[in-house]
């Protein structure tokens, strides 16, 4: 009896493991169908593109399969100051955006918790221009500032930093709010400065909203192709590496120069993202 009950026993035990895992496939079964139909079936369209080679009479926008790797090489040759000036105008931004936000969102988060009217007065303003397409608010500022400042460096940064802003305020305010005042508190009681005290507890302990409020601006920013157009903020001179490749879809139709300026710029930030994540030693995000 007592082999029977626990033969029966084992396998209830083995039968477990199988259903919870048919369960656990079943709810990851639509996440695993939007990445497979919205990222990875593009980027391989977008790989097989970036190895093409022109079709025999080289009519514009005319390509046939190939293994072109050189088109990677011919990429970097032409590009190689868009792609740089991108990194240097995103990098710029994000500092600047996070020496503005960090503020911002501790006054949000800590010194106004207990002030809920002010404080959701304070997030709409901040969430507020999610509201108008950024196209339209980035036209606004084309209005807005001196002509002599339109085209040059310091107005696609500027444009970049209050575009994305918003983004990296609100992590940064959904870890401030969640900081236990009490630890604070005691090292005040600990004879610490007001400068150690924020080193020592309040800066790490609001890391994770720092590393994603600066990805979420980095990210979007090296890619940007709208502040940095002629249309808006931008000139000849400051185009970045989103308005070549936007330039080689829509305009002169080189779709493998495109595809590959794509695929270096996403590994590129890839590379800079995980070295970013690792130094701040926030590898759980990774």
């Amino acid at each position: 009896m007592a082999f029977t009950a626990f033969s029966q026993s084992a396998k209830v035990v083995d039968q477990a493991p199988k259903s919870k895992s048919w369960i656990a496939l079943i709810l990851l079964a639509p996440g695993i169908a939007y990445m497979l139909l919205f990222f990875v079936a593009p980027f391989i369209q977008l790989a097989i593109t970036s190895l093409q080679a022109p079709a025999e009479g080289h009519g514009i926008g005319q390509y046939v399969a190939g293994l072109e790797f050189i088109n990677y090489w011919d990429a970097i040759q032409q590009y190689w100051p868009q792609l740089v000036r991108s990194f240097i105008y995103a990098v710029i931004a994000t500092i600047i955006g996070l020496l503005i936000s960090y503020p911002l969102a501790y006054l949000l988060g800590v010194t106004l918790r207990n002030r809920a009217m002010l404080q959701g007065i304070l997030l709409i303003l901040v969430v507020a221009p999610f509201f108008i397409s950024m196209l339209l608010r980035t036209l606004a500022w084309k209005s807005i500032l001196p002509v002599e400042f339109i085209g040059t460096d310091g107005s696609v940064i500027f444009g970049l930093i209050y575009n994305f802003i918003p983004f990296m305020v609100l992590p940064m305010f959904a870890s401030l709010q969640a900081l236990d005042l009490r630890l604070v508190e005691a090292g005040t009681d600990l004879y610490a400065s007001p400068v150690t005290v924020f080193r020592k507890v309040t800066l790490p302990l609001s890391m994770p909203g720092v590393v994603s409020g600066t990805l979420l601006s980095f990210i979007p920013m090296s890619g940007d192709f709208v502040v940095a157009s002629r249309s808006f903020l931008g000139s000849t001179d400051t185009a970045m590496i989103g308005n070549v490749i936007e330039s080689n879809f829509l305009q002169t139709q080189n779709y493998p120069m495109a595809a590959s300026l794509s695929i270096i710029l996403m590994l590129a930030i890839l590379i800079i993202v995980a070295t970013y994540v690792r130094r701040s030693g926030a590898e759980d995000l990774l």
